[in-house]
């Protein structure tokens, strides 16, 4: 999944989207890859009611957020300041990273180094 935890993203769908000009742009709390979802902070909140208890005994609402499908946002660029579409690459050094297809730069790691990729990362960059 290329979106991480604690990544900035941009809301695209749903209730919480915003509109152009106040664009809804959020923390990843959370990462659900085997269902391909997301939490983001402040965003698809429900409420969920508790029975009364010792603890609390009047009962009540407890507002949290449940998780998005991870096609209903995008990754925001730093040098862009705006959700864009991100493409996968490896770097020289044989690691895969993250970029911005818009403006090409770098928005992080993948995964470690890989000399054999490396290989092949200088070999496309040369032909």
């Amino acid at each position: 999944m290329i979106i991480r935890k604690d990544d900035q993203v941009e809301v695209i769908t749903g209730d919480d989207r915003g509109t152009p000009a106040n664009r809804r742009i959020a923390k990843v709390l959370r990462v659900i890859p085997e269902r391909d979802k997301i939490v983001v902070e402040g965003v698809n909140r429900v409420y969920k009611h508790l029975r009364p208890s010792a603890k609390n005994p009047g009962g009540g609402r407890l507002s949290r957020e449940m998780p998005i499908a991870v096609s209903n946002v995008l990754l925001v660029c730093t040098k862009c300041n705006r959700g864009v579409r991100v493409g996968r690459r490896y770097t020289d050094d044989g690691r895969k990273e993250r970029y911005c297809k818009a403006c090409g730069l770098g928005l992080g790691n993948l995964g470690p180094k890989k000399p054999a990729h490396a290989a092949k990362a200088k070999a496309a960059k040369t032909s």
